[in-house]
């Protein structure tokens, strides 16, 4: 695969910080003995993670605007924002649990263009571009052939305390639990997108999320084939956060039956 100018800003950035980041998960590791807990640490890692996407990104396009989960939001050209997640799936970094990802989008106007998803200890790097597909390491990746969902592996966002209506989520859990073949949660929702894109999952839904935590994702199921949709089939997806996608011959029987759902 022959990267534009685009995804080699972006990943040039994630390479540069995912070196950091690697160290930072091999030190966290170690602090699961210790009674404060890794949490402290952690923090430090999302926002040095950030600082340095942001730092490569703003000095290889430095009219672009940015919208940071850690930090405040940066005016630009008016045209152009980056869309960052440095640690997304901080839950599992926290526990040492080797599945998470920077996570980084391209907003022009309205429209995401550009998208990467990096696992860095997995050294999975995931890319998409507007109209040229998605990409897995340089490898062309399409969503599964699957039809309906008797053999469908569906991921889903279990919501945790604090977190979306508990009581609506069950039942969304159980009409689907009784049609499909497998039920995952990851606790990463950038890599759940990825993963219906590779092919790995057939479908995802999960409602409350924030732009950075969809934003690639959203453009990398698209480029590879797949459908997305506002949860509830009203809404722009970037504002109200709720999600579904999956494979075409996956997608519109799940969310007849999640939709259904009241």
């Amino acid at each position: 695969m022959v990267h534009s100018p685009t995804l080699n800003v972006m990943v040039r950035a994630a390479r540069k910080a995912a070196r950091h980041l690697c160290r930072d998960f091999s030190e966290v590791e170690q602090l699961q003995v210790s009674l404060k807990g890794p949490a402290d640490f952690v923090t430090r890692a999302d926002r040095r993670t950030e600082e340095i996407l942001f730092d490569e990104l703003r000095k290889a396009r430095p009219a672009y605007g940015f919208v940071l989960e850690e930090g405040e939001d940066v005016a630009g050209d008016g045209e152009h924002a980056w869309i960052i997640d440095p640690i997304d799936g901080t839950t599992n970094f926290i526990h040492g649990i080797p599945h998470f990802a920077m996570s980084i989008a391209l907003k022009r106007h309205d429209e995401i263009i550009a998208a990467l998803i990096y696992n860095p200890v997995a050294d999975e790097m995931y890319l998409a571009e507007k109209g040229r597909g998605a990409f897995l390491n340089n490898r062309r990746i399409r969503c599964s052939a699957r039809r309906g969902l008797g053999q469908a592996v569906i991921v889903n966002g279990c919501p945790h305390r604090g977190r979306a209506d508990l009581a609506r989520f069950r039942r969304e859990l159980a009409v689907v639990q009784e049609q499909v073949a497998g039920l995952r949660r990851f606790g990463a929702a950038s890599l759940d997108f990825c993963w219906v894109a590779a092919g790995r999952f057939d479908g995802y839904w999960e409602r409350g999320l924030k732009v950075w935590d969809i934003a690639a994702g959203i453009l990398m199921v698209k480029e590879a084939g797949g459908m997305v949709e506002e949860l509830d089939g009203k809404g722009d997806i970037l504002e109200t956060g709720d999600i579904i996608c999956g494979a075409p011959g996956v997608f519109p029987m799940l969310a007849t039956i999640l939709r259904a759902v009241k």
